[in-house]
């Protein structure tokens, strides 16, 4: 089954460092024994600013005020792990779609033939839109215990270093640089990052 979310995921620096989750207590969790920013799935009703706060709060007891937060990008990050196979919805006219041409290019398929029928090996079966926040000013004390993993601050010279979603490499420089909004697709198969498209556009960061 496929499954789409929408999410929130925040920076909070302090003293050069960022303070992090290291996903290791929650049962069958996706980002099992990564290191991730804070933040978690939307409620009804919630904007991303409201989801955001109130993820951080419930993570790590700290409390952020709308003005407190840095709306910085959009991530989808889709994951072909798997495969889907089965009765997708034929797809013609590949040669015209960059689109259709992209998800072709991922199943190992070129000609538009292949699409007639209903055996897709490398449709997504995961979309999350996650939306990136950064902050720097907080109130509250820092939890000792968080349900889904250790909280610790970890310096932003050695996030690269921890285990982590490789994509997460691209939008944390981009914080760093202060970068305008931005728009970023990462697409993984079995955890390893294939492509990376910015605004839109192939985005070559781990070239050179």
């Amino acid at each position: 089954m496929k499954t789409l979310v929408n999410t929130t995921l925040c920076y909070i620096e302090k003293d050069g460092c960022y303070l992090m989750l290291h996903r290791t207590k929650k049962e069958n969790d996706y980002n099992h024994d990564k290191w991730i920013g804070i933040g978690g799935k939307f409620e009804d009703g919630e904007s991303p600013e409201d989801c955001v706060i109130r993820e951080v709060f419930e993570e790590t007891g700290l409390t952020l005020e709308p003005c407190d937060l840095e709306y910085r990008g959009i991530v989808t990050f889709v994951d072909f792990s798997g495969g889907v196979t089965g009765a997708e919805p034929p797809l013609e006219g590949v040669a015209d779609n960059p689109i259709k041409q992209n998800l072709a290019e991922l199943q190992g398929k070129t000609d538009s033939a292949t699409w007639s029928g209903s055996e897709g090996k490398a449709f997504p079966f995961y979309t999350e839109f996650m939306h990136i926040f950064y902050a720097k000013r907080f109130s509250g004390s820092l939890r000792s215990d968080c349900d889904e993993g250790i909280l610790e601050w970890i310096p932003v010279s050695k996030m690269n270093e921890i285990p982590h979603w490789k994509g997460d490499e691209i939008f944390l420089d981009f914080i760093e640089d202060k970068r305008s909004f931005f728009s970023l697709k990462l697409e993984y198969r079995d955890g390893v990052l294939l492509r990376s498209f910015l605004d839109g556009v192939l985005y070559d960061h781990f070239k050179s």
